[in-house]
């Protein structure tokens, strides 16, 4: 089978899964031409294609690229096309792709409250893509239920495959882990909820007043969120890109992991935290109570109560036997369930399907 596997970004998920799928099939990756610099740290090779991104408020070149894509693809001449998520131009040009069957991965059904960057791409134009597939992949049931919801589209078209494996325990400079540290990472948006933590902070510091917050990843203005915070001094801020490198090395150092989202579908940060054994803590919200374990790989809490998130954040830091279990069983679930292998099996039946012209049964 010919896979043309497209994607604008995700560069890390997508090299680990396409590096998966290709040991069965024949898959061509088209992705940005910067992701080139990263196979290097690959397993095996995989066949890339890379075309030039441009920015959005360009739609001449946009429109110029996802015509290139269009031609590379029909070169390339695939049984069936992967896409991840849709693109604001490229959607446009689905029409022209339309004698293979497609396959399209929704990382998020609907926009997520104060998200500015995704909301540059209008909801109607993603759904327009959403809505061209022939078979969709969710990674939680309340995204599939949210897309039959929201999207109209057949429950018998959505599958729920697992977020794959991410996270490389490669890379960095091999640092201590810091039981007094606890991390936030990721884009920084109201729906995160990174608010709650802060108001968590004096609560936390009056139990273990060691405790530091390290907060890395950028997006709104961080300015709003050091105005909400009682000791700053507590509080460590990387509101800037974070590089694989540095990334692995703010995992490694952390002794546990906080995303106190008030709305989600799912998490890329989750299956980072287990690649480094870090328990999470995450709002019960969303396809997170998928993700996490309740007492297994971490502690689910209810969204906007910094009261409980408080209370769980401290039993971790005072308990290290505890926090070190619940890693290691996030460990065993990440190698188990989300593991590359695992999900190129289930996503291989996806396209069996897709090509066959059925649905699951």
């Amino acid at each position: 089978m010919k896979v043309a596997f497209l994607s604008y970004k995700w560069a890390e998920y997508c090299m680990r899964l396409t590096m998966a799928l290709s040991q069965e099939m024949d898959v061509c990756l088209f992705g940005p031409r910067p992701w080139a610099e990263h196979f290097h740290r690959l397993d095996q090779p995989v066949n890339f294609k890379p075309f030039d991104k441009t920015r959005f408020r360009h739609p001449i070149q946009q429109l110029r690229t996802a015509y290139k894509i269009v031609q590379m693809i029909k070169a390339f001449n695939p049984d069936v096309i992967h896409m991840q998520h849709g693109h604001l131009w490229f959607n446009f040009a689905l029409p022209l792709l339309k004698q293979y069957p497609l396959v399209m991965t929704i990382h998020d059904p609907k926009h997520h409250l104060g998200d500015k960057a995704s909301q540059k791409t209008p909801q109607k134009i993603l759904d327009f893509g959403f809505r061209r597939a022939n078979q969709i992949i969710v990674h939680t049931t309340q995204m599939a239920q949210m897309a039959t919801e929201r999207l109209g589209i057949a429950p018998e078209k959505i599958h729920v495959i697992p977020h794959v494996r991410i996270g490389d325990t490669r890379l960095g400079t091999n640092v201590a882990e810091d039981e007094n540290l606890i991390l936030f990472f990721g884009r920084i948006w109201e729906y995160k909820g990174l608010e709650y933590l802060i108001k968590a902070e004096p609560m936390i510091t009056a139990q273990h007043p060691k405790t530091k917050i390290m907060i890395a990843g950028r997006g709104e203005d961080i300015s709003r969120y050091q105005e909400m915070m009682v000791h700053p001094e507590r509080f460590l801020i990387r509101n800037e890109y974070v590089s694989e490198e540095e990334r692995s090395d703010l995992f490694r150092q952390a002794s546990l992991v906080v995303l106190p989202y008030l709305e989600a579908t799912q998490s890329g940060v989750i299956p980072i935290a287990y690649t480094f054994g870090k328990p999470v803590i995450a709002t019960a919200v969303g396809g997170l109570p998928e993700q996490v374990d309740h007492g297994q790989t971490g502690f689910l809490v209810p969204p906007r109560n910094e009261h409980v998130l408080a209370d769980k954040i401290i039993q971790l830091l005072q308990d290290k036997a505890l926090r070190h279990q619940l890693g290691a069983n996030g460990k065993h679930k990440l190698e188990t369930e989300w593991s590359a292998k695992s999900v190129a099996q289930k996503t291989k039946v996806v396209y069996e399907a897709t090509v066959n012209g059925k649905s699951k049964s």
